[in-house]
Protein backbone atom coordinates (compact mmCIF):
# COMPACT_ATOMS: atom_id res chain seq x y z
CA UNK A 1 0.00 0.00 0.00
CA UNK A 2 1.14 3.61 -1.16
CA UNK A 3 1.21 6.08 1.60
CA UNK A 4 2.01 9.90 0.43
CA UNK A 5 2.14 12.14 3.68
CA UNK A 6 0.07 15.12 2.60
CA UNK A 7 2.71 18.61 3.74
CA UNK A 8 1.35 21.55 5.37
CA UNK A 9 -0.13 23.97 3.12
CA UNK A 10 0.48 21.80 0.14
CA UNK A 11 -1.97 22.01 -2.43
CA UNK A 12 -4.54 18.28 -2.88
CA UNK A 13 -3.49 18.19 -6.60
CA UNK A 14 0.14 18.82 -5.95
CA UNK A 15 -0.71 15.13 -3.47
CA UNK A 16 -2.77 13.69 -5.82
CA UNK A 17 0.27 14.26 -8.98
CA UNK A 18 2.70 12.53 -6.55
CA UNK A 19 0.60 9.70 -5.72
CA UNK A 20 -0.05 8.94 -9.41
CA UNK A 21 3.91 9.07 -10.17
CA UNK A 22 4.53 6.89 -7.13
CA UNK A 23 1.57 4.40 -8.29
CA UNK A 24 3.36 4.70 -11.89
CA UNK A 25 7.16 4.11 -10.55
CA UNK A 26 6.45 0.70 -8.89
CA UNK A 27 3.93 -0.38 -11.71
CA UNK A 28 1.66 -1.40 -9.46
CA UNK A 29 -1.27 -1.13 -11.47
CA UNK A 30 0.39 -3.41 -14.09
CA UNK A 31 0.71 -5.69 -10.96
CA UNK A 32 -2.78 -5.69 -10.79
CA UNK A 33 -3.39 -6.58 -14.48
CA UNK A 34 -1.33 -9.33 -14.76
CA UNK A 35 -2.49 -11.05 -11.59
CA UNK A 36 -6.17 -10.53 -12.73
CA UNK A 37 -6.15 -13.70 -15.32
CA UNK A 38 -3.81 -16.73 -14.48
CA UNK A 39 -1.61 -17.39 -16.72
CA UNK A 40 0.70 -20.57 -17.68
CA UNK A 41 4.35 -20.85 -17.31
CA UNK A 42 5.14 -21.42 -20.83
CA UNK A 43 3.41 -18.26 -21.70
CA UNK A 44 4.83 -16.25 -19.88
CA UNK A 45 7.82 -17.62 -21.19
CA UNK A 46 7.09 -17.29 -24.76
CA UNK A 47 6.22 -13.69 -23.70
CA UNK A 48 9.42 -12.79 -22.57
CA UNK A 49 11.75 -14.38 -25.21
CA UNK A 50 9.55 -12.47 -27.53
CA UNK A 51 10.29 -9.90 -25.90
CA UNK A 52 14.10 -10.39 -25.92
CA UNK A 53 14.35 -11.12 -29.66
CA UNK A 54 12.56 -7.65 -30.74
CA UNK A 55 15.01 -5.98 -28.01
CA UNK A 56 17.81 -7.50 -29.87
CA UNK A 57 16.74 -6.56 -33.09
CA UNK A 58 16.12 -2.96 -32.35
CA UNK A 59 20.11 -2.94 -31.34
CA UNK A 60 21.27 -4.55 -34.34
CA UNK A 61 19.15 -2.26 -36.16
CA UNK A 62 20.47 0.58 -34.33
CA UNK A 63 24.05 -0.96 -34.36
CA UNK A 64 23.62 -0.99 -38.99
Amino acid sequence: MLIIPVKEGENIDRALKRYKRKVRNTKLLNNLRENKHYTKKSVKRRKQIGKACYKQHLQEQENQ
